[in-house]
């Protein structure tokens, strides 16, 4: 799993059938201080969450491991609204 947050959306009208009635977000991934930290990804919503959330998302074939996302052909997927995360004894972030 990786830590992101939500930044945009994605809207594609011509599509695979399978991915019809997915929500598909644009995520930044970030470190454990909340900073960007690597790629931004397409990624499908399993969680029904929206732009400025921070998520845990995971990518590859772990994508396609969610009721969402079975069977179809997703490369990343967000599993989780993160509520806060402590790094040590210091709090980086709280919902």
């Amino acid at each position: 799993m990786l830590l992101g947050q939500v930044i945009g959306t994605v809207v594609a009208t011509e599509k695979e059938p399978s991915l019809v009635g997915l929500k598909l977000l644009l995520v930044r991934t970030l470190d454990e201080n909340g900073a960007a930290a690597g790629a931004t990804v397409v990624a499908a919503d399993a969680v029904g969450c929206g732009v400025g959330e921070m998520v845990l998302y995971a990518s590859g074939s772990s994508a396609r491991q969610t009721a969402v996302t079975d069977k179809r052909p997703v490369d990343a997927v967000i599993m989780a609204i993160v509520d806060s995360w402590e790094v040590g004894d210091e709090r980086k972030y709280k919902k």
